[in-house]
């Protein structure tokens, strides 16, 4: 079996490769009819672990409601056994489920034309997973860059099977529904060039060569780094995001706990005054300004301006999201048949998937 390697999941050259093939998706996209005949269907989703964060607005939701809107089949996952790969509590995943899906309607994903469906309503995804495990090496999966991270922070503590495994997950998720174009940022392409190599192994050992899987290409995206307020990478359960179903008050109260520092006068210095920075590139995102055009113009104003002004831009930038979000919220009953019927769509391409696969490794009784 030929493998995959660090150079080729890292390497200058594999990146520019992968660059290429996207620059060329974008071009289909925003071509209809070279779009149509591609056949294009992209595969992208989130773990529920918690409340989304207007990261998650500016990263991904955003760019998932363009791709949409341009008449692209789009699948998005509500990935909830990956909930499980790296922590003992999964919490209330069902709550966070419908909560994200609050937040993906609100941003304008529409269950008209994206299917939303969730990892543990399609059992086929994982018995396509075990045909994907003898595809792969345990090389190649500890050298993922997302277990090997794992590793190296689990201090001792025993590598979960499901996290080891993870990268073929996203496989089966991926190839089960035949996606075709997966948006990720430059340090998820190693999934991507997994997938690629799944899809092939397939097709050279048990299709006779034949091209049953295209391999699927990352639609690389330019995705604004959208930092917490303590400097580092905003996540909810550090305390440092703004999530979108976070009131005003709630939002005002965040952000006036938040810590800067004693200058008076404001100037954006990632380095010396990370908390400062991110606050001023928080606001740039929502204002489109640079994060040194905002510390320009608040000046002497100090923190209190600085936190007065985000706290303006983000409630105002909300408003919109935060009354729809509330009125799909307090519609269950609508949230449920959204992910019911998304659920049937997707098990329905999933369940013919696992039959061509099953026919082809001849375990067809």
């Amino acid at each position: 079996m030929t493998t995959l390697d660090d150079t080729e999941l890292h390497s200058d050259a594999s990146y520019a490769a992968s660059r290429a093939r996207s620059d060329i998706i974008h071009e289909l996209i925003d071509d209809p009819q070279a779009r149509e005949r591609q056949n294009l269907r992209v595969l992208t989703g989130d773990r529920p672990t918690g409340p989304l964060h207007i990261g998650h607005l500016f990263a991904t939701l955003r760019s998932r409601v363009a791709i949409q809107d341009k008449g692209v089949d789009t699948f998005i996952l509500v990935a909830d056994y990956q909930v499980i790969t790296d922590r003992d509590s999964v919490g209330d995943v069902r709550a966070a489920t419908f909560g994200q899906l609050a937040d993906y309607l609100a941003a304008g994903i529409d269950p008209a034309r994206s299917t939303i469906f969730a990892h543990s309503a399609v059992p086929e995804i994982g018995q396509l997973m075990l045909s994907f495990l003898s595809l792969v090496t345990d090389a190649e999966l500890r050298r993922n860059p997302t277990v090997k991270d794992e590793l190296a922070a689990t201090d001792g503590r025993p590598l979960s099977g499901l996290l080891l495994t993870y990268p073929v997950h996203q496989a089966a998720d991926i190839l089960g529904v035949h996606g075709t174009v997966v948006p990720v940022g430059r340090d998820q392409l190693p999934h991507v060039e997994q997938t690629r190599a799944i899809a092939r192994r397939f097709n050279t050992r048990y299709a006779d060569g034949e091209d049953y899987f295209r391999a699927p290409d990352a639609l690389l995206t330019e995705m604004p780094v959208v930092p917490g307020l303590d400097g580092r990478k905003m996540s909810t359960s550090r305390g440092n995001g703004i999530s979108l179903c976070m009131t005003a008050d709630e939002t005002a109260a965040r952000i006036r706990k938040a810590r800067t520092d004693s200058e008076r006068r404001i100037t954006f210095d990632p380095e010396r005054r990370p908390e400062v920075a991110s606050m001023l590139r928080i606001v740039g995102l929502f204002t489109g300004e640079a994060p040194e055009q905002v510390a320009d113009r608040i000046g002497d104003g100090g923190a209190a301006a600085l936190k007065a002004g985000l706290t303006t831009v983000v409630n105002d930038g909300l408003a919109r999201h935060r009354e729809r979000r509330a009125a799909f919220a307090a519609d269950p009953a609508y949230l449920e048949s959204v992910l019911r019927e998304g659920n049937t769509r997707a098990r329905e391409v999933a369940t013919q998937t696992l039959d061509d696969v099953q026919r082809r490794l001849g375990l067809r009784y």
